[in-house]
This record gives C-alpha cells, sequence and structure tokens, in this order.
C-alpha cells in the first residue's frame, strides 16, 4: 500500500492552532453562558436568584416562573406583534434594497457615481436621533391621513433602509457575468424577468445573509419601537419593548418603587419571570440561524469582496 505523505506540522503552526482554538472555545464560551444563566434564573428558587446562587446551573428547580409567562395574553399579544413587525419588516426592507441594489450595480444607470456616494455618505455621517425621530412622526402622520392607526405598520415602513446590506447585495449583483444578463435581453427578457430569474437566483447566498440581517434588527428592535409607539398603544408593542417595560415597573433593577406584583412572594421571584420571557424571545431566532448559518459566510464574501 502506498504510503501517504504527510505534511508535517511545524512548531509555530502548531501554537498558532492551539491558541487560535483556545479563544474559539473562550469566546463561543462567552457567547453561550448569558444564555445558559438566563435559562438557569427562570427555572430556579426566588431565594436562589436573588442571593446571587445561581451561576450555572439551576437551584432549588421550579417552572412557576413560566408558566406565568406562558398564560399572560398580552406578553403573547405583543409577541405577535414582534413577529408581525419582523416578516413584514424584513420583506419590505429585503425588496427594495434588492431593487436599489440592481439599479445602482448597473453602469448605465444616470449619476450612478453619485448615488452610490450618497448611500455610502449614510454610513460615514448619521443624521442623528431627531431627524430619524422626524421621518417616523412623518410616517405616522401619513398613514394617519389614510386612515391607518395601527403604528406596526410605522416601524415596518420607517425602518426599512440599511446602507450596508444595499452595498453587499450591489456588490453581488455587480460580480454577476454580463453575457448572462445580454444573453438573456436576447431572448426577449425585461428587466423584471432578468432581476428575478437570473440575478436573485443566482445571489441566493447573499440575499439570505441580508434577510438574516434584517430579520434579526427587526426582532431585536427596541428603542424607536418604544420611542414611536409609545405608552399610548401597549398593545402593538413588541415583545421587547413590553419586557423592558416590566423590568421598569416591576424590578428593582431601576429603583422603581411600584408594589411588587404577587408572585415575587411565592416560589419564583420577578427576575425569573423577566429571564423567562428572555429565553422565549430568542427561541425563533436560535431556530432559524442554524438554516440560514451556510449561507452566512459565503453570502458575506460574495458581497463584501468587489472585483
Amino acid at each position: 500500500m502506498a504510503r501517504t505523505n504527510r505534511r508535517k506540522m511545524e512548531v509555530s503552526e502548531l501554537i498558532f492552532k492551539i491558541v487560535a482554538y483556545f479563544l474559539l472555545i473562550v469566546f463561543a464560551l462567552m457567547c453561550v453562558y448569558p444564555l445558559v444563566y438566563a435559562l438557569s434564573s427562570a427555572f430556579s428558587s426566588a431565594v436562589a436568584v436573588n442571593t446571587g446562587a445561581v451561576i450555572l446551573w439551576p437551584v432549588d428547580v421550579q417552572g412557576g416562573a413560566f408558566v406565568e409567562v406562558l398564560t399572560k395574553n398580552v406578553f403573547w399579544i405583543n409577541y405577535s406583534n414582534t413577529l408581525f413587525v419582523t416578516f413584514f419588516g424584513t420583506i419590505w426592507a429585503l425588496g427594495y434594497s434588492i431593487l436599489g441594489a440592481y439599479a445602482l450595480s448597473k453602469k448605465r444607470l444616470l449619476g450612478r457615481h453619485g448615488w452610490n456616494f450618497f448611500l455610502v455618505f449614510t454610513m460615514w455621517f448619521s443624521a442623528g436621533i431627531i431627524p430619524q425621530y422626524n421621518n417616523y412622526m412623518s410616517t405616522v402622520s401619513a398613514f394617519g391621513s389614510l386612515g391607518i392607526t395601527d403604528m406596526k405598520w410605522t416601524i415596518v415602513i420607517a425602518m426599512g433602509m440599511n446602507a450596508t446590506n444595499i452595498i453587499l447585495l450591489r456588490n453581488t449583483f455587480e460580480g454577476i457575468p454580463s453575457e448572462i444578463e445580454e444573453a438573456a435581453r436576447i431572448d426577449g427578457a425585461t428587466e423584471m424577468q432578468i432581476l428575478s430569474k437570473v440575478y436573485i437566483p443566482m445571489s441566493k447566498a447573499t440575499i439570505a445573509t441580508v434577510a438574516l440581517f434584517f430579520g434579526i434588527s427587526r426582532w431585536n428592535g427596541y428603542f424607536w419601537a418604544y420611542r414611536v409607539i409609545g405608552n399610548n398603544q401597549k398593545y402593538s408593542w413588541p415583545v421587547q419593548v413590553y419586557i423592558r417595560d416590566y423590568i421598569e415597573e416591576w424590578t428593582t433593577l431601576t429603583g422603581g418603587s411600584s408594589e411588587p406584583p404577587s408572585w415575587t412572594k411565592t416560589e419564583y421571584s420577578a427576575t425569573s419571570v423577566v429571564y423567562s420571557m428572555v429565553v422565549c424571545a430568542v427561541i425563533p431566532i436560535l431556530c432559524i440561524y442554524p438554516f440560514i448559518q451556510k449561507y452566512f459566510a459565503k453570502g458575506v464574501n460574495m458581497g463584501g469582496v468587489k472585483e
């Protein structure tokens, strides 16, 4: 039998790999530990949580906190709001990002360099909070004149722009050979047919990556949802705003003086309820991410490098 020739690993390369794997393991543990701690605190007793006895595993296991969360109608209403904002917000943002990236990738676009410059300029200099707030309020006024009073649509429509994602898509579209487009035009394809039949199928990895970015952004969105919707439409809040409001109202994290609810005097504390909400809020992302992960590195590399 022929002996396989294996290259002998040098000492420096071996040291580098050991250090790299060690750092990756430490980084992975740092990322996983907050979720493990939240899950353990959610299942631990009030005494264990309040005294700081929970470090890694649950102490005095109980499930009352999760039962409290799962039986709250308002929690599921806000949870459905998050699903609504994430689903429609991702579709809206991804749709016009694809259209904008396709237009900016064409050399025949009039003023193409100028439009690309203004797009990149927004990444260098932010307009600030006040112009963004005015933009959202203008959207609210426009919707109000049309008879649309549900504030969730404001979050969907007004929070769709992201220059980085458009640039990723544009670079991917620019990397598609022009000969394929020319062949499609010879066959009589229209502009939208070329986009839907040629560019989108050949850019699935980048589109999946950008959809993941938009989805996580909408799912975790808190600040503008809280500022725009406010207290006048609590039943339109995303779940993240509801969790924050619960923390401010019923726990001592902010030093509030509100009377604690009755379940803080039982076997589980309000902190366990908060951690139960957090765990429920991250479950959809944990379920979806493994299926999109295979596109992640490929999509960023395709869209991030311009030949």
